[in-house]
């Protein structure tokens, strides 16, 4: 068993995030290659395709070219401006919670030994000296910050990405699908390996320097080092939940006075409220997701991390076995790249049906060669037997064991996707059948696709729940981490599938609003549908690398408060069992009522513009877009501060007043009503929005019997895709945030709980 050289993984780490930025840089110069200027169309200059980017066509709907790019150039940056400025406006108000938040880390960590700069005896390699709590407490202030900034950054860039993309995909679909489908795929990719490769790569600096001061006390270091997972989570908690709101606001309006009351297509340039939607793909599905799977990925390592460092590798300072973590989301990031080219360079995609497979084999050829990756690195970085901590005990492990646990995380995340697919996709009879009820209206379509959400949890759950034993009984709780870790190491080519989609039905929308031909509009509803899907499998990932992730933390927070077992029969930890298990239903009680107050504002205004404004319907007067963006921006600023309060606030309350074993019942009672809750949410909406899209498409016999666009069915379709709405993108996704955000934050206050809570019970 050959094991790696410490100063080989040294290097390896870094570069194998380095490449992942080269290889999105690329990306984005490829994409960049596609211009979205009128000017040079005007000079018939050669921009690197024939005279200009129609190649034949000179007209488009009899408008000249340079028009037409122009119109998709306009378009592109008023979403871009939106965009920025609703982030930059969010991320302002998150600023000042960074600093707030940051202050109680240090003063209720500070506190725990009354802010001494002694060396404290350590807490699990006994005998020896540690560095003071107060170092922890700044380090962990510290990680924080990072964790904090490296999240905002991963969503911001996703953004710019996105909005720079999604005109190019519309123009390089009046070529041909392909074409298309290769422009929106890349731009994916390029924030798919930033995210991975930035994660990666702060987190090993941030160890790196922490070292200088901890020097042999890994344990504190790797301690302080699980605020970094804290601080990505809470940035994607207020950007997962404020841009839903914006997005869900924007399109509920939208859908309900455009679609149904005045009888105009989706993104018609009529509609009022067309470029808020727009917007609010980018800063909900885009901003939102980056942030939510770069905190899932920042937590799964430091949990591994951190049960690592009180294992033999930390006490024996194994350096080489203690990063395996980091190795192999290095692997995973060498791995996503040879994936990527399978879909952009390797088969090229001529007919719509292909787009859908070609976004599955991504999965499959992910997970095949990551199989083999972990192989490699669990053979090379581990030694060949090692003993685990495991509450108290240690569990001797041969290095094959993690090899396993690792794999079946990874496995575990591909059954999910697929089912995933299975119950939203519309080539599969759960969506026909939730197409099918539309006949009868609205209420059947309804109870059909609420159905039809509970019952996509029970695969994914029996998935999670094997991957548990198995890791379990294999590797204790390093090897429940490790099996995140494994779900999350594909975290590259799973953001870029998952980008793809907002990307393309950004490109539908434009194409829409600047008048392109028909069958250019097919093309990007194509693409689009399949990105629907892509999404919900993305969702589908977080979820289950969200619970595996929490399970880890809850580890790490018991073995970090000293409980030595969490007894469900003593009544302190029954009460928090119950009432974690209902912060789920509370949170998503708060998420959809914004979602619905917010839209009925919405559809208040957009009314308001189509009685007021003369010439609106006719298309001779021009909506007032900016009105409708400030409507959204302002109403998600709001409204997402009480659930982001509630998510934080909880573990605090119940570890301050009520002690470690009632937070202990409160983490594992989220997790286990939460996930339930976040699949069915999910998978609902996103059947109910592809029911309508297949009715739409009228592609089978069965489609067309349904009804054109404006039937009976397809209207009963549209009330069902907008109740789906926020379901699928406020609360579904949003809850597997509140599931690790908890934990994660109970782990990183344990020593204030471990000393100072349970007042209640010590006054009683």
């Amino acid at each position: 068993m050959g094991e790696l050289s410490e100063g080989l993984t040294q290097v390896l780490i870094p570069v194998a995030a380095l490449i992942g930025i080269g290889f999105a840089l690329l990306q984005w110069f490829l994409v960049s290659k596609v211009r979205v200027s009128a000017v040079a169309d005007h000079n018939g200059r050669d921009n690197g395709h024939k005279s200009s980017l129609l190649g034949d066509a000179e007209l488009e709907n009899g408008v000249r070219v340079p028009e037409v790019t122009a119109k998709c150039a306009e378009i592109q940056h008023a979403i871009s401006v939106g965009a920025t400025s609703f982030l930059f406006t969010e991320y302002r108000y998150l600023t000042i919670f960074m600093g707030v938040f940051g202050v109680i880390i240090f003063l209720f960590l500070g506190s725990v030994k009354g802010f001494s700069t002694k060396s404290e005896p350590c807490t699990y390699n006994e005998g020896n000296l540690c560095k003071p709590a107060l170092a922890n407490a700044v380090f962990s202030t510290i990680a924080f910050l990072l964790g904090a900034i490296t999240s905002v950054l991963s969503g911001f860039l996703g953004m710019k990405i996105a909005t720079y993309a999604n005109a190019r995909t519309t123009l390089e679909a009046r070529k041909g699908i392909g074409k298309a489908f290769v422009i929106a795929f890349r731009s994916g990719a390029v924030m798919g390996f930033l995210l991975a490769a930035n994660g990666l790569l702060v987190l090993y600096v941030a160890i790196n320097l922490f070292k200088l001061y901890y020097g042999d006390d890994w344990e504190g270091l790797y301690e302080s080092i699980t605020g970094y997972g804290l601080g990505g989570s809470s940035m994607a908690l207020f950007g997962r939940v404020g841009g839903g709101i914006y997005t869900k606001a924007a399109d509920v309006g939208a859908d309900l006075v455009g679609k149904v009351e005045q009888n105009i297509p989706e993104d018609d340039p009529r509609n009022p409220a067309v470029i808020a939607d727009n917007v609010g793909d980018n800063v909900g599905d885009i901003a939102g997701m980056g942030s939510d799977l770069f905190g899932s990925y920042a937590e799964s390592s430091c949990a591994a991390l951190f049960v690592a460092s009180i294992s033999s590798f930390g006490l024996n300072h194994d350096y080489t076995a203690m990063s395996y973590p980091l190795i192999i989301s290095s692997m995973g990031i060498v791995v996503c790249m040879i994936t990527t080219l399978f879909a952009t360079d390797i088969f090229e995609i001529k007919y719509e049906n292909q787009i859908e497979p070609s976004l599955k084999r991504q999965l499959l050829i992910s997970t095949v060669l990551m199989t083999v990756g972990i192989a490699i690195v669990s053979f090379f970085a581990l030694p060949s037997e090692f003993t685990l901590y495991n509450f108290g005990g240690s569990k001797v492990v041969k290095n094959w064991h993690l090899f396993f646990c690792v794999a079946i995380g990874l496995w575990a995340g591909l059954v999910i996707g697929y089912i995933t697919e299975y119950f939203t996709s519309n080539a599969y009879s759960p969506v026909q059948d939730v197409a099918d009820s539309c006949r009868t209206g609205a209420a059947t379509n309804v109870i059909f696709g609420l159905a039809l959400g509970y019952k996509s949890v029970i695969i994914p759950i029996f998935a999670i729940a094997v991957a548990i034993y198995v890791s379990f009984s294999l590797a204790a709780m390093y090897g429940i981490a490790v099996a995140a870790l494994g779900m999350l190491s594909t975290i590259a080519t799973g953001l870029a599938i998952d980008a793809y989609g907002p990307i393309s039905d950004n490109a539908g929308g434009i194409a829409e609003m600047a008048g392109l031909r028909h069958e250019i509009r097919e093309r990007t509803d194509a693409l689009d549908a399949a990105g629907n899907t892509t999404a919900a499998i993305g969702k589908g990932f977080a979820i289950g690398s969200a619970a595996l992730v929490s399970l880890a933390l809850f580890g790490a927070y018991v073995s970090r408060a000293g409980i030595k077992t969490v007894n469900v029969m003593t009544p302190k930890v029954f009460i928090g069992l119950i009432v974690g298990a209902m912060l789920p239903y509370w949170f998503s009680a708060m998420t959809m009522k914004s979602v619905g107050s917010a839209a009925l504002k919405m559809v208040e205004e957009v009314r308001r513009q189509f009685n007021t404004i003369p010439g609106l319907l006719e298309g001779t007067g021009k909506p007032d877009y900016a009105n409708c963006v400030k409507i959204s921006t302002d109403a998600s600023l709001r409204e997402m501060i009480p659930p982001g309060a509630l998510v934080l606030l909880a573990p605090l309350i119940a570890g301050t007043l009520f002690g470690v074993e009632t937070l202990a019942g409160v983490l594992a009672g989220s997790l286990v009503s939460g996930v339930q809750v976040a699949i069915s949410a999910s998978n609902t909406g996103g059947a109910w929005d592809n029911a309508k899209k297949y009715i739409e498409a009228g592609i089978t016999e069965h489609a067309v019997s349904l009804g054109p666009k404006g039937s009976d069915a397809h209207k009963a379709a549209v009330i069902g895709d907008t109740v789906g709405d926020p379901l699928k993108d406020t609360s579904g996704p949003s809850l597997n945030i509140l599931i690790k955000l908890m934990a994660v934050e109970s782990l990183v206050f344990a020593p204030f709980f471990a000393a100072h809570g349970g007042l209640i019970f010590k006054l009683f």
